[in-house]
């Protein structure tokens, strides 16, 4: 009975140890190994998001077009993720991607400074107006005010160093560009430098999602001006030069009937636009 009793003992207390041991392990884990990534959302989940009731009429009304249910499925969106959102305008996008990845997650909605039409002149003899800070989209402002939404981080930067320094390296899981990257051209960005801040901006595995208006073989980002369109191979070689591979391509937003050489379809008719999902690949062992 002496022994039976002893055997019980020493089983608990090593039992014990060894939940200890293993609290320890997990509480001790290095700085430089993340824990493992949550799941992507689900179709159910990603329905409930979008039909959240204090979405503001004009985003569902946007919905006909956008298709949100599938761009999110195809984007893999995760809770916890921090995302930028690069050229978020009125934040559409932005309040989709901040509504999925959770309070644990954060979302960037990022927008370059707005150059005044009349800058002010000094006067002569007199001292120079005091700069202003550049300032926030107001329909990105107002979703950030949002409480359901207020992981929304607004960020007024330029296209060619678009992340916050603290995140610049290795800081983001997921980047977006949505039906802007034509624009970029006429405005004059020099998109190999904003593509290679987003390569370094992104940890490896990260994923950069770029959805355009398609554009006709040979046309380039040359009708970025007029009929708002970019060529789908063009995109896909400038963004794939700064380090990024293509792993899916996304077709629920296709129109093939589009001729493609107008920047409204004739007849009336949804545009062609592709979807591309590029990742930053891991880093050699």
């Amino acid at each position: 009975m002496h022994i039976k009793l002893s055997t019980q003992r020493f089983s608990t207390q090593a039992a014990l140890i060894t939940s200890v041991l293993l609290v320890s392990a997990c509480a001790c884990t290095s700085p430089g190994v993340s824990p493992p990534a949550s799941p992507s959302l689900t179709p159910e989940r990603i329905a409930e998001l979008v039909a959240s009731p204090d979405r503001s009429e004009a985003d569902r009304s946007n919905d006909k077009r956008r298709q949100p249910a599938q761009m999110l499925a195809f984007i893999g969106v995760r809770p916890g993720m921090v995302a930028l959102d690069l050229s978020a305008g009125g934040g559409y996008t932005t309040e989709l991607l901040a509504r999925s990845v959770g309070p644990s997650g954060r979302v960037y909605g990022q927008s370059a400074p707005r150059v005044p039409r009349n800058p002010a002149v000094a006067p002569e003899g007199g001292a120079a107006p005091a700069a202003s800070a550049p300032a926030a989209p107001v329909g990105l402002a107002a979703r950030a005010a949002k409480p359901n939404v207020g992981n929304i981080m607004v960020v007024v930067q330029a296209f060619e160093s678009p992340v916050p320094a603290e995140l610049a390296s290795n800081g983001l899981d997921l980047v977006t560009l949505m039906f802007n990257y034509h624009d970029l051209g006429h405005l004059g960005v020099d998109r190999a430098k904003m593509n290679r801040a987003v390569f370094a901006a992104l940890k490896p595995g990260g994923l950069y999602v770029i959805a355009d208006h398609s554009g006709r073989p040979g046309t380039g980002i040359s009708e970025s001006g007029t009929l708002h369109r970019i060529e789908e191979s063009f995109l896909r070689a400038e963004v794939e030069k700064a380090g990024f591979k293509l792993v899916a391509e996304g077709n629920f937003l296709r129109n093939t009937n589009d001729p493609r050489d107008q920047n409204t379809p004739t007849p009336p008719q949804p545009k062609d636009e592709f979807v591309l999902k590029f990742v930053k690949p891991a880093a050699a062992p």
